[in-house]
Protein backbone atom coordinates (compact mmCIF):
# COMPACT_ATOMS: atom_id res chain seq x y z
CA UNK A 1 0.00 0.00 0.00
CA UNK A 2 1.23 3.20 -0.93
CA UNK A 3 2.34 6.09 1.69
CA UNK A 4 -0.73 8.50 0.70
CA UNK A 5 -3.58 5.59 0.93
CA UNK A 6 -1.78 4.60 4.57
CA UNK A 7 -2.29 8.22 6.01
CA UNK A 8 -5.81 9.27 7.06
CA UNK A 9 -6.18 13.36 7.71
CA UNK A 10 -8.28 12.99 10.53
CA UNK A 11 -8.92 16.87 11.34
CA UNK A 12 -11.88 18.15 10.10
CA UNK A 13 -12.27 21.86 9.50
CA UNK A 14 -15.27 23.72 9.65
CA UNK A 15 -14.67 27.40 8.90
CA UNK A 16 -17.58 29.75 9.66
CA UNK A 17 -15.76 32.88 7.53
CA UNK A 18 -14.61 30.64 4.62
CA UNK A 19 -18.85 29.31 4.63
CA UNK A 20 -19.33 33.20 4.68
CA UNK A 21 -16.48 34.45 2.06
CA UNK A 22 -17.69 31.42 -0.12
CA UNK A 23 -21.37 32.15 0.15
CA UNK A 24 -20.69 35.87 -1.29
CA UNK A 25 -22.61 36.15 -4.55
CA UNK A 26 -21.97 39.13 -7.53
CA UNK A 27 -25.14 37.80 -9.43
CA UNK A 28 -26.79 38.99 -5.06
CA UNK A 29 -24.74 42.09 -4.70
CA UNK A 30 -26.59 43.15 -7.63
CA UNK A 31 -29.88 42.16 -7.58
CA UNK A 32 -29.37 43.90 -3.85
CA UNK A 33 -28.14 46.68 -5.28
CA UNK A 34 -30.23 47.42 -8.43
CA UNK A 35 -33.54 46.71 -5.48
CA UNK A 36 -31.68 49.38 -3.74
CA UNK A 37 -31.35 51.92 -6.06
CA UNK A 38 -34.87 51.75 -7.13
CA UNK A 39 -35.62 52.61 -3.34
CA UNK A 40 -33.19 55.50 -3.40
CA UNK A 41 -34.43 57.07 -6.69
CA UNK A 42 -37.96 57.20 -5.29
CA UNK A 43 -37.03 58.77 -2.26
CA UNK A 44 -34.56 61.39 -3.81
CA UNK A 45 -37.66 62.09 -6.54
CA UNK A 46 -40.19 62.73 -3.73
CA UNK A 47 -37.93 64.73 -1.53
CA UNK A 48 -36.32 66.90 -4.86
CA UNK A 49 -40.11 67.22 -6.18
CA UNK A 50 -41.67 68.56 -2.90
CA UNK A 51 -39.12 71.35 -2.88
CA UNK A 52 -39.47 72.06 -6.68
CA UNK A 53 -43.38 72.19 -6.13
CA UNK A 54 -42.76 74.42 -2.78
CA UNK A 55 -40.22 76.73 -5.05
CA UNK A 56 -42.46 77.38 -7.84
CA UNK A 57 -45.04 78.30 -4.96
CA UNK A 58 -42.88 80.66 -3.28
CA UNK A 59 -43.16 78.85 -0.30
CA UNK A 60 -39.81 77.60 -0.02
CA UNK A 61 -38.23 79.24 2.67
CA UNK A 62 -34.06 78.08 3.07
CA UNK A 63 -34.14 77.40 6.74
CA UNK A 64 -37.00 74.68 5.25
CA UNK A 65 -34.34 72.57 3.58
CA UNK A 66 -32.56 70.99 5.82
CA UNK A 67 -35.22 69.34 7.39
CA UNK A 68 -36.93 68.52 3.70
CA UNK A 69 -33.82 66.25 3.49
CA UNK A 70 -31.64 68.69 1.18
CA UNK A 71 -28.30 69.77 2.16
CA UNK A 72 -26.18 72.55 0.83
CA UNK A 73 -22.50 71.28 -0.30
CA UNK A 74 -21.12 72.33 2.79
CA UNK A 75 -23.68 70.69 4.91
CA UNK A 76 -23.76 67.47 3.04
CA UNK A 77 -19.76 67.68 3.37
CA UNK A 78 -20.10 67.71 6.60
CA UNK A 79 -22.54 64.82 7.26
CA UNK A 80 -19.97 62.83 5.18
CA UNK A 81 -17.10 63.33 7.36
CA UNK A 82 -19.00 62.71 10.82
CA UNK A 83 -20.34 59.04 9.11
CA UNK A 84 -16.37 58.29 8.54
CA UNK A 85 -16.38 59.42 4.50
CA UNK A 86 -12.69 60.88 4.70
CA UNK A 87 -12.84 63.32 1.92
CA UNK A 88 -11.71 66.69 0.73
CA UNK A 89 -14.29 69.45 0.16
CA UNK A 90 -12.54 70.27 -2.79
CA UNK A 91 -12.81 67.04 -4.24
CA UNK A 92 -16.43 66.43 -3.07
CA UNK A 93 -17.17 69.56 -5.02
CA UNK A 94 -15.83 68.16 -8.03
CA UNK A 95 -17.51 64.75 -7.88
CA UNK A 96 -20.75 66.79 -7.70
CA UNK A 97 -19.09 68.98 -10.97
CA UNK A 98 -18.58 65.99 -12.68
CA UNK A 99 -22.20 64.41 -11.56
CA UNK A 100 -20.55 61.21 -9.88
CA UNK A 101 -22.36 62.61 -6.88
CA UNK A 102 -26.08 63.03 -8.02
CA UNK A 103 -27.12 66.61 -6.94
CA UNK A 104 -30.43 68.78 -8.06
CA UNK A 105 -31.02 72.35 -8.68
CA UNK A 106 -34.14 74.00 -6.92
CA UNK A 107 -34.12 77.52 -7.97
CA UNK A 108 -31.23 78.62 -8.38
CA UNK A 109 -29.53 76.99 -5.68
CA UNK A 110 -26.78 73.32 -5.70
CA UNK A 111 -28.36 70.75 -3.46
CA UNK A 112 -27.88 67.10 -2.39
CA UNK A 113 -30.59 65.13 -1.28
CA UNK A 114 -29.80 63.01 2.09
CA UNK A 115 -30.39 59.51 0.87
CA UNK A 116 -27.06 60.15 -1.32
CA UNK A 117 -25.42 61.28 1.71
CA UNK A 118 -26.46 58.08 3.62
CA UNK A 119 -26.34 55.92 0.73
CA UNK A 120 -22.20 56.96 0.50
CA UNK A 121 -21.57 56.41 4.26
CA UNK A 122 -23.05 53.16 4.62
CA UNK A 123 -21.31 51.68 1.08
CA UNK A 124 -18.35 53.02 2.74
CA UNK A 125 -19.75 51.18 6.17
CA UNK A 126 -20.01 47.46 3.91
CA UNK A 127 -17.30 47.91 1.09
CA UNK A 128 -13.80 49.01 0.78
CA UNK A 129 -12.72 50.89 -2.71
CA UNK A 130 -10.28 48.70 -4.89
CA UNK A 131 -7.37 50.93 -3.37
CA UNK A 132 -8.83 50.02 0.44
CA UNK A 133 -9.39 46.30 -0.65
CA UNK A 134 -6.22 46.00 -2.06
CA UNK A 135 -4.18 48.19 1.05
CA UNK A 136 -6.20 45.33 3.79
CA UNK A 137 -5.15 42.29 1.60
CA UNK A 138 -1.80 43.31 1.30
CA UNK A 139 -1.43 43.24 5.06
CA UNK A 140 -2.05 39.56 5.33
CA UNK A 141 -1.36 37.91 1.80
CA UNK A 142 2.33 38.81 -0.32
CA UNK A 143 -0.09 40.12 -3.62
CA UNK A 144 1.14 43.39 -6.11
CA UNK A 145 -2.21 45.66 -7.43
CA UNK A 146 -1.50 44.14 -10.60
CA UNK A 147 -2.43 40.81 -9.40
CA UNK A 148 -4.97 42.03 -7.44
CA UNK A 149 -6.90 43.90 -10.07
CA UNK A 150 -6.34 40.37 -12.01
CA UNK A 151 -8.81 38.25 -9.63
CA UNK A 152 -10.90 41.32 -9.31
CA UNK A 153 -11.38 40.79 -12.91
CA UNK A 154 -11.60 37.56 -12.88
CA UNK A 155 -14.30 37.42 -10.14
CA UNK A 156 -12.48 35.58 -7.95
CA UNK A 157 -12.33 38.28 -5.62
CA UNK A 158 -16.07 39.45 -5.73
CA UNK A 159 -17.25 43.43 -6.82
CA UNK A 160 -19.65 45.56 -7.55
CA UNK A 161 -19.78 48.84 -9.96
CA UNK A 162 -21.66 51.60 -8.69
CA UNK A 163 -21.42 54.73 -10.78
CA UNK A 164 -17.98 55.23 -11.92
CA UNK A 165 -16.46 53.11 -8.71
CA UNK A 166 -15.71 49.50 -8.32
CA UNK A 167 -16.43 48.84 -4.74
CA UNK A 168 -15.00 45.82 -2.76
CA UNK A 169 -17.50 43.59 -0.25
CA UNK A 170 -15.49 43.87 3.42
CA UNK A 171 -17.00 40.75 4.42
CA UNK A 172 -14.64 39.22 1.24
CA UNK A 173 -11.80 40.87 1.90
CA UNK A 174 -11.65 40.13 5.62
CA UNK A 175 -12.16 36.47 5.13
CA UNK A 176 -9.48 36.43 2.12
CA UNK A 177 -7.27 38.38 4.96
CA UNK A 178 -8.59 35.74 7.80
CA UNK A 179 -7.74 32.61 4.52
CA UNK A 180 -4.32 34.02 3.81
CA UNK A 181 -3.26 33.95 7.67
CA UNK A 182 -5.14 30.20 8.31
CA UNK A 183 -4.72 28.62 4.64
CA UNK A 184 -1.99 27.28 2.46
CA UNK A 185 -2.35 27.56 -1.15
CA UNK A 186 -1.00 24.61 -3.04
CA UNK A 187 2.44 26.16 -3.77
CA UNK A 188 3.34 27.11 -0.31
CA UNK A 189 2.02 24.07 0.73
CA UNK A 190 4.30 21.59 -0.79
CA UNK A 191 7.38 24.31 0.26
CA UNK A 192 6.32 24.03 3.90
CA UNK A 193 6.43 20.12 3.59
CA UNK A 194 9.98 20.35 2.14
CA UNK A 195 11.24 22.77 5.01
CA UNK A 196 9.82 20.30 7.59
CA UNK A 197 12.06 17.52 6.03
CA UNK A 198 8.80 15.92 3.07
CA UNK A 199 10.01 16.04 0.18
CA UNK A 200 7.37 15.80 -2.12
CA UNK A 201 6.11 16.87 -5.59
CA UNK A 202 4.01 19.13 -6.23
CA UNK A 203 2.04 16.99 -9.16
CA UNK A 204 2.10 14.09 -6.09
CA UNK A 205 0.40 16.55 -3.79
CA UNK A 206 -2.18 17.66 -6.44
CA UNK A 207 -3.20 13.97 -7.22
CA UNK A 208 -3.85 13.84 -3.42
CA UNK A 209 -6.14 16.85 -3.26
CA UNK A 210 -7.84 15.10 -6.68
CA UNK A 211 -8.46 11.72 -4.57
CA UNK A 212 -9.34 13.91 -1.41
CA UNK A 213 -6.81 12.42 0.59
CA UNK A 214 -5.97 15.73 2.16
CA UNK A 215 -9.07 18.01 3.31
CA UNK A 216 -8.97 21.87 1.62
CA UNK A 217 -11.30 24.59 0.87
CA UNK A 218 -11.81 25.41 -2.80
CA UNK A 219 -11.93 29.52 -2.40
CA UNK A 220 -12.04 31.99 -5.62
CA UNK A 221 -10.75 28.88 -7.84
CA UNK A 222 -7.85 28.13 -5.35
CA UNK A 223 -7.38 25.15 -3.29
CA UNK A 224 -6.59 25.99 0.40
CA UNK A 225 -5.15 23.63 2.93
CA UNK A 226 -5.97 24.50 6.53
CA UNK A 227 -2.78 25.01 8.86
CA UNK A 228 -3.96 22.37 11.12
CA UNK A 229 -4.50 19.96 8.38
CA UNK A 230 -1.22 19.85 6.88
CA UNK A 231 0.64 20.00 10.48
CA UNK A 232 -0.93 16.64 10.33
CA UNK A 233 0.17 15.35 7.58
CA UNK A 234 3.56 16.07 7.80
CA UNK A 235 4.08 14.99 11.78
CA UNK A 236 2.50 11.39 9.80
CA UNK A 237 4.82 11.47 6.73
CA UNK A 238 7.45 11.89 9.47
CA UNK A 239 6.53 9.39 11.58
CA UNK A 240 6.27 6.44 8.68
CA UNK A 241 9.66 7.51 7.52
CA UNK A 242 11.07 7.19 10.77
CA UNK A 243 9.18 3.42 11.36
Amino acid sequence: MSRGKRIIIEKKIKDPVVAKVKSIKISDLKKNRHTHEKSLSSSIGSIVGQAQTLYEEDKLEKEMLKGMGLYTLEEAHEELKRGGVNISFRAFGGRVERRTVMSAKVGKKRLIPKPVIHDWIALKNEYYTMKEAFTELKKHEDINFRAFIGRVEKNSIPSLKIGTQRWVPKASIDGLAHIASNYYVVGEAVEMMEEKGVKIKRNAFERRLDRSRIPFEKVGGRRMIAHEVLDELIAKELALRSQ
